[in-house]
C-alpha cells in the first residue's frame, strides 16, 4: 500500500541517485528526473502507485518556477537586449507557432489544438541551454547572446499562453473565448498590479522589520501562493499569478533575499514536476508508434533549426553564428512540457498524439546537449562560410601581430584584461589581446586598443597572434575548462612559453599548474591580502610589519617572485641592473643533458633557478641533484648580463 510519505521517499531516493549520475556525466539534472519518472511510473516498475499526490506537489513546482522567472524579470535587461528579445525572439515564437498551426490544420486537427501545440513546441529549454552556454563560456559570444535573447522572449510568451490555453477548453467560438480570456486577464492582473504596487513594498518592510527569517519566508509563500490562487480562481492559471508575484517583488529591495530563500523550493518541486512528466510517458505506446514519434522529433528539430537559422541570419552576417543559434534552440523545453500538460488537462490534445509529442519532446531535450557541444564542428562541416570566416579571423590577427615580437598575448579583454593592458601600456610592453565578444572588440578597437576577434583555444589563432615570438601568454578570464584548453594548445605549440592564469579562488591552482601554467593568480587571495593589510593597519600594526607580512604571503604562493621582495629602503628597481625572468628549452644534443644542476653551478653566473618544468609538471626551487633531460624547460631569473652568461654555460648561445 502506497502512502504519500512512502511515495515522496521513493521519489527523493531515485532523484538523488539519478541527479548524481547525470551530474557525473555532465548532463542536465532535469533529464535525470524525467528518466526517474519513466522507471518508477506505470510504464516502468510501477513502484509509485497512484501518482496523483505527486502530481499535486509538482504543480507547485511550476508555480515556483514561474515565480522565479518573474523575479528575474528586468526592464533594464529587456531594454538593453530589446532588438534581440523582441526582434529575433518575437519572430521565432510567431514563425514557429504559425508553422505548427499550419501543419496541425493540414493534418485535420482543430484550430484550438493547433494553437496549443504551437505554443508548446515553440519553447526551448532555458535550463539546459543556459547551463551549457555558461559551462562553455559562450554566454557573451554572438550566438550566445542571440540564444539568450530568444529564451527571454519565450519566457515572456509563456504568460499569454498560460491565459490562452485554458480559454480554449471546450470553446466552439474561438474569438469569443479569446475575448473573455482577455477581459478576465485584464481585470485580474489590473487589480493585482494596481494594488500590489501600492501595498507590497510597505507590507514587506513591515514584515522585514520584525527581523525573523521564518516570518519573512512565510510571507513570501503567502504572497506567491495567494496571487496564484487569485488568478486560478479567475479562470487563468496558478503559474500566471506566481509570475506576477515575482515581477512585483522584483521591483522592491527585497528581491535578492527572496530569490535566495525560494530557490530550494523551486528546484526540488520542479524536479518533482519532471518526475511526473516521466511518469506520464507510456512505454507500451512507443513500439507501435515509434515512426510517429521519430517523425515528430524530426519535424521539431529540423523545422525549428531551419526557421531559427534563417531568422538569425537577419541579425548577423555570419551563417556559422546563425547555425549555432539554431542548434542551441532546436530542442523542446520545460515550459513546452508545462504547456503540453496544461493543454492535455483541458482536453485539447488527443491522448495518442499527446503521448507521441511528449516522447518526441523529451528525446529532443536528451539530444540538445550533444547539438550544443558539437555546434562548432557541425558549423565547420556544413558551412563553407564558416571556414571562410575563420580564415578571415586568422588573417586579421596575423596582420595585427605582423612585425611584433617579445610581446604578451592577452587572452580575454574583460575588466581584468583591460586593467592588465593599461599596466602593460604604461611600461611600454607590447601586447595583442584576443576576445570572442564582437561588441567588446568593436568598442575597444574604436578606442584604439590593440584587440582582435578570435578564439584563443584554437591553434591557428595563437599562431597568428605570434605565439612563437611572444614573451608570455596571459589568461585573464576565470574559466578553468577554457584555460586548460589554452594551456594545452600553448604547450603543444611552444612548451617554453610562460602562461599566467587568473582564477577566482585557489580551488584549481594545482590542476592549472600541472597542466603547464607558470603562475596562477587567484582573485580571492589578492583580495584577502589587501583586506588583511588594511585591517592590520587599522589595528595599529606598523606599516613595515604589514608590508613584510604581505610580501611573505605572496612569496609562499608565487614561486617566481621568491627573492624579489626586498626591504623598503632598497633602491628603485628601475635604476641599475634590473632582474628579469627567462625560460629556456633544452633540446636533444646539448652537452649539459645528463648533468645535475649542482654540476652546472648556474648560481656562479649570478642567476637564480626559479623552476624546472618537465613534461608539463613544474618543480619550484629544484634541488642541486636534479638531473637535466631533453625537453626540460629551465626558468631562470637574473640580470640580462647574468642570463647571457647562463646561456653560454648551457650551450644555448
Amino acid at each position: 500500500m502506497h502512502t504519500t510519505l512512502s511515495l515522496v521517499l521513493l521519489l527523493l531516493a531515485a532523484a538523488v541517485l539519478a541527479t548524481t549520475l547525470f551530474r557525473a556525466l555532465k548532463l542536465p539534472a532535469l533529464l535525470g528526473y524525467v528518466l526517474v519518472g519513466i522507471l518508477l511510473g506505470p510504464s516502468g516498475m510501477n513502484l509509485a502507485g497512484d501518482a496523483n499526490a505527486a502530481q499535486h506537489l509538482a504543480e507547485f513546482g511550476v508555480v515556483f518556477l514561474m515565480f522565479s522567472i518573474g523575479l528575474e524579470f528586468s526592464l533594464a535587461k529587456l531594454k538593453l537586449m530589446r532588438g534581440l528579445v523582441f526582434g529575433l525572439g518575437g519572430l521565432q515564437v510567431v514563425v514557429t507557432l504559425g508553422l505548427t498551426l499550419l501543419l496541425s490544420l493540414a493534418a485535420g486537427l482543430p484550430l484550438a489544438t493547433g494553437i496549443a501545440l504551437g505554443g508548446a513546441l515553440t519553447m526551448s529549454s532555458t535550463a539546459i541551454v543556459s547551463k551549457l552556454l555558461a559551462e562553455r563560456n559562450e554566454l557573451e559570444s554572438e550566438h550566445g547572446r542571440q540564444i539568450i535573447g530568444v529564451l527571454l522572449f519565450q519566457d515572456l510568451a509563456v504568460v499569454p499562453l498560460l491565459i490562452l490555453i485554458p480559454a480554449l477548453d471546450g470553446q466552439s467560438n474561438l474569438a469569443e473565448a479569446l475575448g473573455w480570456a482577455a477581459i478576465k486577464a485584464f481585470l485580474a492582473l489590473g487589480v493585482i498590479l494596481f494594488l500590489g504596487q501600492k501595498l507590497l513594498r510597505p507590507w514587506f518592510q513591515l514584515v522585514a522589520a520584525r527581523k525573523s527569517s521564518e516570518l519573512f519566508m512565510l510571507n513570501v509563500l503567502l504572497i506567491t501562493l495567494g496571487l496564484a490562487y487569485i488568478t486560478d480562481t479567475a479562470g487563468l492559471s496558478l503559474a500566471l499569478g506566481a509570475f506576477v508575484a515575482g515581477m512585483l517583488i522584483s521591483e522592491t529591495e527585497f528581491r535578492y533575499q527572496v530569490e535566495s530563500d525560494i530557490r530550494p523550493f523551486r528546484d526540488i518541486l520542479m524536479g518533482l514536476f519532471f518526475v511526473t512528466i516521466g511518469m506520464a510517458v507510456d512505454l507500451a505506446f512507443l513500439p507501435g508508434n515509434i515512426l510517429l514519434v521519430l517523425l515528430i522529433l524530426a519535424l521539431l528539430l529540423v523545422g525549428k533549426l531551419l526557421a531559427i537559422v534563417l531568422l538569425a541570419r537577419l541579425y548577423t552576417g555570419q551563417w556559422s553564428t546563425a547555425l549555432r543559434t539554431g542548434l542551441g534552440l532546436a530542442q523542446a523545453g520545460e515550459f513546452g512540457l508545462v504547456l503540453l500538460a496544461l493543454a492535455n488537462g483541458h482536453g485539447l490534445i488527443p491522448a495518442d498524439l499527446q503521448q507521441a509529442l511528449l516522447s518526441a519532446m523529451i528525446l529532443s531535450m536528451l539530444i540538445a546537449p550533444f547539438l550544443i557541444q558539437h555546434g562548432d564542428s557541425l558549423a565547420k562541416r556544413l558551412l563553407w562560410g564558416a571556414w571562410m570566416e575563420q580564415a578571415m579571423d586568422v588573417h586579421a590577427i596575423a596582420v595585427k601581430s605582423f612585425g611584433v615580437s617579445q610581446h604578451v598575448i592577452l587572452c580575454g579583454y574583460g575588466r581584468s584584461g583591460q586593467n592588465l593592458a593599461r599596466i602593460l601600456e604604461a611600461e611600454n610592453v607590447p601586447f595583442i589581446a584576443l576576445d570572442h565578444d564582437p561588441r567588446r572588440v568593436k568598442a575597444a578597437t574604436e578606442a584604439g586598443d590593440n584587440v582582435v576577434f578570435g578564439d584563443c583555444t584554437r591553434r591557428e589563432i595563437l599562431l597568428a597572434a605570434g605565439l612563437h615570438r611572444a614573451r608570455a601568454v596571459v589568461i585573464s578570464f576565470a574559466h578553468t575548462p577554457t584555460a586548460l584548453q589554452v594551456i594545452a594548445t600553448a604547450q603543444q605549440l611552444r612548451p617554453d612559453t610562460p602562461v599566467i592564469v587568473r582564477t577566482l579562488d585557489q580551488t584549481d591552482m594545482d590542476l592549472l599548474r600541472e597542466a603547464g601554467a607558470m603562475e596562477v593568480v587567484p582573485e580571492v587571495l589578492e583580495g584577502a591580502l589587501m583586506l588583511g593589510s588594511q585591517t592590520l593597519l587599522m589595528a595599529g600594526v606598523p606599516l613595515g610589519t604589514v608590508l613584510k607580512r604581505i610580501r611573505s604571503t605572496r612569496e609562499a604562493h608565487y614561486s617566481t617572485m621568491r627573492g624579489y621582495f626586498q626591504g623598503l629602503s632598497d633602491a628603485d628597481e628601475t635604476t641599475g641592473s634590473q632582474e628579469k625572468l627567462a625560460s629556456y628549452r633544452l633540446d636533444p644534443g646539448l652537452k649539459v643533458l645528463g648533468q645535475t644542476l649542482g654540476d652546472l653551478d648556474l648560481h656562479a653566473t649570478g642567476v637564480f633557478i626559479a623552476a624546472v618544468r618537465r613534461r608539463g609538471i613544474k618543480g619550484s626551487n629544484p634541488s642541486a641533484r636534479t638531473r637535466l633531460e631533453a625537453g626540460d624547460i629551465l626558468i631562470l631569473r637574473g640580470t640580462p648580463e647574468a642570463l647571457s652568461a647562463a646561456e653560454i654555460k648551457l650551450g644555448l648561445a
